[in-house]
């Protein structure tokens, strides 16, 4: 029996949320938020948080340097029972990488400094540590520079040691979504975009059109829709979850929060109804409170949450 139920290979940082800022941000001028976090960020260590503290088995790669966030965001990852044994500190002048979030009423802006992000590459990776699973998750592709040209070939690596995979794009700050990407697709069997990524993916401006197309090219695709919810493509069979209602405190990784609880279920065997639902209510726990894991870390607020919408307590 493989010793972890999901292995991942990505980018581990501290996420520094800023609150209530204005909405221009004028030259030359000290500017005041009113509150702050700093709180684990990058989406695949939120992906890798939130899935062991709803109780699956979580292998984790990375690199961090040899400074203080990197301690931190390692020590908030292992919290959750997230194996660390594998993240590996580099020496020499670049540091772990830092995202700044300014967030505003329904919007933000994301400042990242990528620091160690883009140096993995699959010669940092411990292949038999990372097959000794179920399940390969690899988000933030186009943050990951050094490991991109290389993804296909951990990819076909992986599926030829018998684990199924998923990825989440995650934005492409160039916007340019190219860097064979669509080569990819052979080897991924849940695609997890949001609307736009999916829309910016295919080339076109008609989300439907770029469900079905992606559908074509992956066996199941599911697309996050924010308020309205999330939909799941398989072939030509669709089932839809709508959103649960909560008062959010602000957005940070909720779509990462969401591919947790997906895959936590699908991982189970649970039907598309059920994964959905699963991946819904994690991203509503997650938007409760600031960042992407911070109402994970608190047991008792996440099991209660869970079980008053419908889930069991973790495992």
């Amino acid at each position: 029996m493989p010793h972890f139920d999901v292995t991942l290979a990505g980018e581990l940082n501290l996420d520094l949320i800023l609150y209530g800022l204005p909405d221009e941000l004028p030259p030359e001028r000290e500017l005041l938020a009113d509150r702050m976090m700093l709180t684990l960020g990058s989406s695949s260590a939120i992906v890798a948080h939130n899935l062991a503290a709803l109780g699956s088995r979580v292998g984790f790669q990375s690199l961090i340097g040899e400074d203080s966030l990197g301690q931190i965001a390692l020590e908030r990852l292992a919290e959750s029972g997230v194996d660390i044994s594998r993240v590996r500190r580099v020496q020499g002048p670049t540091t772990t990488g830092l995202t700044i979030i300014l967030q505003r009423t329904g919007w933000r802006n994301m400042l990242t400094y990528s620091g160690t992000i883009a140096e993995l590459s699959l010669k940092d990776l411990d292949f038999d540590y990372l097959s000794d699973s179920r399940h390969f998750h690899l988000s933030s592709l186009y943050l990951q520079q050094a490991l991109r040209p290389d993804v296909g070939e951990l990819f076909r690596r992986l599926k030829t040691a018998g684990l199924t995979i998923s990825l989440d794009t995650n934005d492409d700050p160039q916007d340019l979504w190219g860097g064979g990407l669509k080569d990819l697709l052979k080897y991924v069997d849940v695609l997890l975009p949001n609307t736009r990524e999916a829309t910016r993916i295919t080339g076109t401006d008609d989300p439907e059109i770029a469900i079905r197309q992606l559908a074509e090219m992956v066996p199941l695709v599911v697309v996050k829709l924010g308020h309205e919810g999330a939909l799941a493509q398989r072939g030509e069979e669709r089932f839809t979850s709508p959103s649960l209602n909560v008062t959010a405190v602000d957005a940070v990784g909720a779509g990462d929060s969401f591919d947790a609880g997906f895959l936590h279920q699908y991982l189970q065997g649970s039907d598309l109804p059920a994964c959905l639902a699963s991946g819904n209510r994690a991203g509503a726990l997650s938007v409760t409170r600031p960042g992407g894991t911070e109402a994970f870390r608190d047991k008792d607020y996440r099991e209660r949450f869970l079980r008053e919408h419908g889930a069991a307590a973790a495992n």
